[in-house]
Order: structure tokens, then C-alpha cells, then sequence
């Protein structure tokens, strides 16, 4: 033991606690030699917090509770050098094990591309919902997910749809005869979480062209929150391990249903044995950051967004766009946020659905990286909020991107988009 460390083995894991638990104690010695991931147990409410996530930092090993300061990055010299080196090199794994099934994490290997220690398959992803955001995404997929992608199952409730899709995108074909292509399989219902990542793209109540005067997304969310709780519910029927993506508007709210109506069991009580927060993933964020960047590169004294910027909170209402994360100028990120939140309205406004930009940058695109372990924009759990903030699926967990220094008043704005999801 060193500085109130434990180290522990069980199911031929090193586990790290700051407080005693029964299982077999080991040396510090065995735990600085140890080569696989480290499992740091904590216990907080499953409420409000992951059941496991990657450890970035000394300050994040052993949290109270799960807040936006977990996007502060802080350091302190109290851990022994070879914890922070493992930290360092992202080795260490937080897990909360008020979850009734966290021991199961032990035996997980997560079907990441990317990373020294990550499975190296293909995924396989179901895409349900073959409107224009849905077949334009899966279009996506076809073309660029050749490498990370081993096929693309589509699902939805009218059977034309799933036959021109899968007539149409099985014809996109390079002329290059060694590129390869995710071929589209039509899928039954009962079979569309036999995949590792579930892509959620049905959406109703999307208002016509000329008629939105209120927010689009959240005239959405009624219908569509219907219909992700029953997609939810039956993961958690199928025991679904995988990613559950979450496209459709209004994401933020649908990935929170999502993770309220599938952890309840026949009687609405909760059991915390459906769908865990960290599996659960809103893509709407990305077409912000691409909206921003467009609109930053109009003016030259904008343009630095495209490298120091950030996009922070929801596909909407909320939204703030950060021109620069080493010299924040609030009168400029309003202005960037402003533009990017109205953007949808100006395509609306030339008599078009604004899906296409939707569809490939919070879609395809994120979704890819995604799979390939790389950074990106989605909006994943923290503290019950599910939140937009650039993340990478790490064999380790999720990794938020953190900042040595986020200004006040920016926070202040994190801080109130944060706590209108409370």
C-alpha cells in the first residue's frame, strides 16, 4: 500500500481502490509491474454517473460525483509516478461498482480499431430509419467506412425503403478494384442487435418547410421519444452490448429516455440492467462544429476557431461555440453560436430540409471515428446530463477532452446548458 492505495486481484485483474474491499490484496510492487489495464473502484449513485470511464488524471481517479469539472484537467504529485504514467498512458479504467453488473466489465474487450491493446475487427452497425438523414448517413458509411466496417444491416418499417436502399448502395462501386465497400443487408426487427453498434435514425413529426417557428428539434422529441424507448427496451431485452448511437433529433433528450426506459424492469422500477450511460451516444454536435467552422472562415479574424474552437451542449437550443480555448472572445463565440444555431433556418428558408450536412458530419463521419477510437464530436453521459463536448472511445473508456485553463464566462455558459438537462 502507498499513499492509501490498495491494490487487489479479481478475475486476473488488478483492481486499485482508496478503501478497503474484500478480495485477494496484492503488493505495490506486483501493481507497478503489471502490464494490462487497471480498474479503479469507486462508488457512486448510478443516477448520475457512469459505470466506467478512462481515467486522464490524478484528479479523476477517485471522483465524489460526475460534473463539467470533469473537463478541467488537473494534476498533483500525490500518486506514485508509475500510476500516473499508466494514467498518462490511458491504462487505467474508472469503474463504479454500485452498478449490479460491473464485475462483467473485467472480461470486456472493447471492439475499438484503433489502439494498442484494441480489437482489430470490423464492426458490424444496424442503421434503423431509412428517411433522408437515414439513407443519407448509410450512403456515408458506404463510402468511407470500408476499413472500419465489415457490413451495414438497415432496418425500417417500410419494406420498399429497405429494398432501395439496399439496391442503391450495394451499386456505389469504385472503379478501383481492391477498394472495399460494407455491403447493406436488410434486416428482421428481431434481428437488429446482433451488431456492435445500433444506429438510431427514425424520426416523426418533423415540421415542413415554412412551417417551423419555434426550436425543430424539440417539436420532435414527443414522437420520437415513443419510439427510441422502444428501441431501448428491446436492447435491453437482447442483452445489447454495443454502442447505441443516437441521431435523431433532438439527441441530448433522446439518449436520456433512452437510458431511463431501458433500465427499468416490468414494474417501472429501476434496476440499472438495460442500456449503461456510457453506451448510449447522441451525434448532433458534429454538423455544429462544421456550421461554426463555416461561418468563422467568412472572416479572417474568425478563422482561428477552425483550429483553437470547441462546440459544447446540444443540437440546438443551448448550443455555444467557443472561438478559442486559449483566448476566449465572447462577443465572437455569441457571434459564431448564433449563426450556427439559425443555419438549419437559412436552408429551410431556401426551401429545403437541412439533412444532408446533419447526416455525414454528426453522422457518418462521427460515427466512423467513433469506431476508429479517434476524437469527435457526440454527446455522451456526465453526471446525468447527457452532454456534447469533443470524447474518444478509448479499449479504456470514454476520454473527455480536457482543458488546463476554460475561462469563467465560459463556463458559466457550460455550466447553465448543463444544468437546463438536469
Amino acid at each position: 500500500m502507498n499513499n492509501n492505495l490498495y491494490y487487489y486481484e479479481h478475475q486476473n485483474k488488478l483492481l486499485l481502490s482508496n478503501k478497503k474491499y474484500d478480495f485477494k490484496e496484492l503488493s505495490e510492487d506486483f501493481a507497478q509491474n503489471y502490464n494490462g489495464t487497471i480498474f479503479a473502484l469507486n462508488s457512486l449513485t448510478p443516477e448520475k454517473s457512469r459505470r466506467s470511464f478512462s481515467v486522464t488524471s490524478d484528479s479523476n481517479l477517485f471522483i465524489q460525483e460526475e460534473n463539467l469539472n470533469l473537463l478541467r484537467r488537473n494534476r498533483s504529485s500525490s500518486l506514485p509516478s508509475w500510476l500516473i504514467e499508466k494514467i498518462d498512458n490511458r491504462k487505467v479504467t474508472a469503474v463504479n461498482t454500485n452498478y449490479p453488473n460491473w464485475q462483467e466489465l473485467l472480461s470486456k474487450d472493447l471492439p475499438i480499431i484503433n489502439g494498442e491493446k484494441s480489437n482489430t475487427k470490423k464492426w458490424s452497425v444496424t442503421v434503423v430509419g431509412l428517411g433522408d438523414v437515414g439513407g443519407t448517413l448509410i450512403t456515408g458509411l458506404r463510402l468511407l467506412g470500408g476499413d472500419c466496417i465489415s457490413r451495414i444491416n438497415i432496418f425500417d418499417k417500410g419494406e420498399d425503403k429497405m429494398k432501395r436502399w439496399e439496391y442503391e448502395c450495394n451499386q456505389i462501386l469504385s472503379p478501383t478494384p481492391d477498394k472495399e465497400y460494407p455491403p447493406i443487408i436488410p434486416l428482421k426487427e428481431d434481428e437488429l442487435f446482433n451488431c456492435d453498434m445500433f444506429i438510431f435514425c427514425v424520426s416523426i413529426g418533423v415540421p415542413q418547410v415554412g412551417k417551423e417557428d419555434f426550436d425543430v428539434r424539440l417539436a420532435q422529441f414527443e414522437g420520437n421519444a415513443k419510439i427510441v424507448s422502444y428501441y431501448s427496451r428491446l436492447a435491453r431485452e437482447s442483452n445489447f452490448k454495443g454502442i447505441f448511437a443516437v441521431v435523431s433529433d433532438p439527441v441530448d433528450l433522446l439518449c436520456k429516455t433512452a437510458f431511463l426506459e431501458s433500465n427499468k424492469d416490468i414494474n417501472k422500477n429501476f434496476d440499472f440492467q438495460g442500456l449503461l450511460p456510457e453506451q448510449i451516444r447522441g451525434y448532433g454536435l458534429g454538423v455544429m462544429n462544421a456550421r461554426a467552422s463555416y461561418y468563422a472562415s467568412e472572416k479572417l479574424e474568425y478563422k482561428h476557431y477552425l483550429k483553437e474552437g470547441r462546440a459544447f451542449g446540444p443540437h440546438g437550443e443551448g448550443l455555444i461555440i467557443a472561438d478559442s480555448m486559449k483566448n476566449y472572445n465572447e462577443e465572437i463565440s455569441d457571434y459564431l453560436t448564433e449563426r450556427t444555431k439559425k443555419a438549419n433556418l437559412e436552408v429551410r428558408a431556401l426551401g429545403f430540409k437541412p439533412y444532408v450536412a446533419p447526416a455525414l458530419s454528426s453522422g457518418s463521419l462521427s460515427l466512423i471515428a467513433t469506431i476508429k477510437g479517434e476524437w469527435h464530436y457526440s454527446a455522451t453521459f456526465l453526471g446525468g446530463v447527457f452532454m456534447g463536448c469533443r470524447n474518444r472511445l478509448l479499449p479504456s473508456g470514454i476520454e473527455l477532452e480536457t482543458y488546463d485553463y476554460i475561462d469563467d464566462v465560459l463556463f458559466k455558459k457550460l455550466q447553465h446548458t448543463y444544468n437546463s438537462f438536469l
